[in-house]
């Protein structure tokens, strides 16, 4: 398992990096096949002129599933918000795990859950390393598909994507981009700005 800690705009103290990676390098005795952990720590300034730091965890399986946790905070609350990132990784790995068998579901594709061989091999998660916030009931919990709607969709700029978008009061919008011929997500991130997904089907 490779674990990265990177800062972008910000100085990582020595003893937060430690913490860090005490905790990481455990990951993957709760959840065998990790095959990498990337934490980044980025400076961010928001339009009220105070620095945020975002703290985002994302752990990649070997069989391609990818959970990641976020958490914003000021610089002196840093140590908080990378314990909740943490302990959110925690919470996406229990659920991960609870995957494995739900009566009356069909068995999910196993790059979306743990095989019965992880199961074996991980060991449970201390109770002092989960926050109370999360009750087994939660971890395992699938929300079913409730609706499905067709939409049409007419060729458009990104501008106008934006207008359409804000015109709905939505915080995202799926839309056929005039420009690369292709459907896009155009979405609204936390600082404000924009942000646009475009789906690549290769493996």
């Amino acid at each position: 398992m490779d674990v990265q800690i990177n800062g972008r705009n910000l100085r990582i103290s020595e003893k937060l990096e430690e913490y860090a990676q005490r905790k990481l390098n455990r990951l993957d005795r709760y959840l065998p096949n990790i095959s990498d952990v990337r934490l980044e720590l980025t400076r961010q300034n928001t339009r009220q002129g105070k620095d945020v730091v975002v703290v985002q965890l994302t752990v990649r399986h070997q069989r391609g599933a990818i959970l990641r946790t976020e958490e914003r905070a000021t610089e002196p609350e840093l140590a908080t918000a990378l314990t909740n990132v943490i302990d959110n990784m925690y919470r996406r790995i229990e659920r991960f795990k609870g995957k494995q068998s739900r009566k009356g579901l069909e068995r999910f594709s196993e790059v979306y859950a743990a095989t019965d061989e992880e199961l074996e091999a991980a060991e449970e998660i201390p109770a002092e390393e989960m926050s109370e916030a999360a009750s087994s009931e939660e971890l395992v919990m699938t929300p079913e598909v409730a609706r499905r709607k067709t939409i049409k969709m007419q060729p458009m700029t990104e501008h106008e994507a934006i207008e359409q978008m804000e015109l709905l009061g939505h915080g995202f919008f799926v839309f056929h981009n005039q420009a690369t011929g292709g459907v896009e997500v155009l979405y609204r991130r936390a600082d404000g700005d924009y942000g646009i997904l475009v789906p690549d089907a290769r493996s």
